[in-house]
């Protein structure tokens, strides 16, 4: 075996299984507690099943990023892991969304659960095999083992870092030092994984800082380890601005008119996509990036359909060529933008015809948001 390649003792089909469990994602960190558990090894729980977990704060409305992480969870479902998805009240609460009122909260995570089920078609449902579940933290903090471990896993932690990890709430590392509740919320999110027993911790590149601060404690106290996945951040429509490492260019439903959200409905994606920034000979642009990470792995290909006056529809299978013919000449950007605008309105179809079927809960939550 080769220490130094966490996959050595895997067959080329475990491997492979591997592979396909994280396609997709920008980053894995410690795949080795997976690598052990497919080559047969002890899950977490030690019942053989491995579970995945994503805790996502009941906040707003759901952009393109949320497709990213239903394709990183049907990956998983497919290759049999159970996944996990908690409903983050209490984080929400701690983190001052909707004005801390918990009525609000959770209406905004029966919202969130059924995005999910649009995305990822209504998947079968339980603690099995290639099942989801649905958990509210709510539910979770009823012991008092978790909240053992949410001292624990504060324990001689420094309140620097801490901070150091408060850009996972969308803070400023200097933001807090009125609010004591904020400093507990790395250890809130580390007891979450340990109280699940949790083999695969995911999230968005932005979740990073708090699944390494899990796993400083795993190491603390000999815990097990998780390993961790990160999805690509999509940029906000006005293209890559402020610092990568805080995340200021990430598309966010705090900003609406920066982001699409998966309820817009097709003329408010082709406009908000025709203002979207695209500079020919520029590769680092969002319509790139939705074409690369959300309408070909969805749709396959991509069409363009200019005014006949100005040239003929032409079909492309890749990011890369796509781009390519923008750069070049071949493609007119506000063809390029349209032509994704419409691959757009294919994959959020089933969003749409998904809350067709739930208007009030729909309805609901624009009024909750302020949107129409």
């Amino acid at each position: 075996m080769n220490d130094n390649d966490p996959l050595s003792s895997l067959d080329e089909e475990g491997r492979a299984r591997v592979s396909r469990m994280f396609a997709g994602c920008a980053e894995v960190v410690g795949v080795g507690h997976v690598a052990s558990v497919v080559a047969g090894g002890p899950t977490h729980s030690g019942d053989d099943q491995l579970v995945a977990y994503i805790g996502l704060e009941p906040s707003g409305k759901a952009h393109l990023g949320w497709i990213l992480l239903a394709d990183t969870i049907r990956n998983m479902l497919d290759e049999g892991v159970n996944v996990i998805i908690l409903l983050a009240d209490w984080h929400a609460w701690v983190n001052d969304k909707f004005d801390r009122d918990m009525d609000k909260i959770t209406l905004a995570g029966e919202y969130m659960t059924e995005v999910f089920r649009a995305l990822l078609a209504n998947p079968s449902e339980g603690a099995g095999a290639g099942q989801i579940r649905f958990l509210s933290a709510s539910e979770l903090m009823d012991s008092g083992r978790y909240w053992e471990r949410v001292l624990r896993c504060s324990k001689n932690m420094s309140l620097s870092r801490v901070r150091r990890t408060f850009s996972i709430m969308g803070r400023d590392e200097d933001s807090s030092d009125h609010d004591l509740a904020a400093f507990y919320y790395p250890a809130l999110q580390a007891a979450d994984i340990f109280e699940l027993e949790i083999d695969i911790a995911f999230g968005g590149m932005d979740q990073r800082k708090a699944h390494m601060y899990m796993r400083e404690v795993a190491d603390k106290y000999g815990w097990t380890k998780a390993t961790c996945i990160h999805t690509p951040m999509m940029s906000g429509l006005k293209g890559p601005g402020g610092r990568m490492d805080s995340f200021d260019h990430k598309m966010s439903k705090s900003d609406p008119g920066n982001a699409i959200l998966l309820d817009d409905d097709p003329d408010s994606l082709r406009a908000k996509m025709r203002k979207a920034f695209l500079e020919v000979g520029n590769l680092d642009s969002p319509v790139f990036e939705i074409a690369q990470h959300i309408v070909f792995p969805n749709l396959d290909s991509i069409t363009v359909t200019p005014d006949p006056k100005h040239g003929e529809h032409s079909t492309w299978g890749d990011s890369q060529s796509f781009a390519g013919a923008v750069s070049d000449g071949t493609i007119h950007p506000l063809d390029a933008k349209m032509a994704v605008a419409q691959g757009l309105c294919e994959v959020l179809a089933p969003v749409s015809q998904h809350f067709s079927d739930k208007p009030e809960l729909l309805a609901a939550m624009n009024r909750l948001t302020g949107s129409q």
